[in-house]
């Protein structure tokens, strides 16, 4: 594969092999793993590139082939903190998949990433229109991911929560 922080250098292309190693692939064949490597588009995005921007349309989920991105939350005084770190293998952008709400988070490059953009279109007819296992696989692979992500934000929210509960205890 050439390397992503060379903007001049040729697009690289993915293979079955690089998305069978990937969460949101498990589980699928060679077949359907073949035809998204092919179909799917890639994208080589410089460092400090905003990929996707906060309150945006959101119309498409992309997955780290290689690099290294940040996704920040706006705060309530304006400014942008850090929610998560993603690396190749990871994926972000899946609830445009789901649902047609506004990006809930910004999402930027920290080094020169390659990344595979993936629309509702292309999981219609690439998988649903095709193959409704591999569909079903997919969207079973992203609703684990939510409820990963969901089950550590609990975990948070109640280290948090029980923090405040802690401090404002009357005779502490």
């Amino acid at each position: 594969m050439s390397d992503p922080s060379k903007p001049d250098a040729p697009t690289p292309q993915v293979n079955a092999a690089i998305l069978r190693d990937i969460g949101l692939f498990g589980g699928l064949d060679e077949a359907t793993l073949g035809l998204l490597a092919t179909e799917l588009p890639v994208e080589r995005v410089p460092v400090a590139t905003k990929v996707v921007a906060e309150g945006d349309p959101a119309r498409e989920m992309f997955v780290v082939v290689s690099g290294e991105l940040e996704v920040l939350k706006r705060s309530p005084t304006g400014g942008e903190v850090r929610v998560a770190m993603l690396g190749p293998g990871d994926w972000f952008g899946e609830m445009s998949i789901v649902d047609v709400q506004p990006r809930s988070a910004t999402v930027r490059s920290l080094a020169p990433s390659l990344l595979l953009r993936m629309s509702a279109e292309h999981v219609d007819q690439l998988l649903y229109r095709r193959d409704l296992k591999a569909y079903s696989l997919l969207v079973m692979n992203i609703a684990r991911e939510l409820s990963r992500r969901l089950r550590v934000m609990d975990g948070i929210l109640s280290q948090f929560v029980g923090s405040l509960t802690d401090q404002h205890k009357p005779g502490t």
